[in-house]
């Protein structure tokens, strides 16, 4: 399988406030860091399988941030707070799922292992 490349989108990055380096540098090294360990994760994989399960597990807990900043946002504007961060952290979420399902040689290992996934917990359910 080939090497996974993610990264901060610019638009993303321009919106950001001016006057915070910050949290442009946070992103990014977010995102680098995770590059790193799921192409170590997958170098390390016996079999293609093994490392779509890998993947998929981060894009699992990679959409349960992305909840959780998407609950943050009412809840900061309702306290009167600018939500900009929590919006750009959701949206960095998004994009990077976007980007993984968007790599051709992991796609489609991506949709076989969750839809097996998906027929083993139907099955678990069914036996209760």
């Amino acid at each position: 399988m080939d090497e996974i490349s993610l990264g901060v989108p610019q638009p993303l990055l321009d919106r950001l406030p001016d006057d915070d380096a910050a949290a442009a540098a946070d992103m990014q090294e977010a995102v680098a860091g995770w590059e790193r360990r799921l192409n170590e994760a997958i170098a390390d994989a016996d079999d293609e399988r093994e490392a779509a399960g890998i993947v998929l597990d981060a894009i699992d807990r990679f959409e349960d941030r992305h909840e959780t900043y998407d609950d943050l946002v009412p809840e900061l504007r309702a306290w009167g707070q600018s939500p900009i961060y929590a919006i750009a952290w959701r949206t960095l979420y998004a994009d990077v799922i976007a980007q993984l399902y968007e790599h051709e040689d992991l796609a489609e290992h991506l949709e076989r292992e969750r839809n097996q996934r998906l027929v083993e917990d139907g099955i678990r359910l069914q036996d209760l």
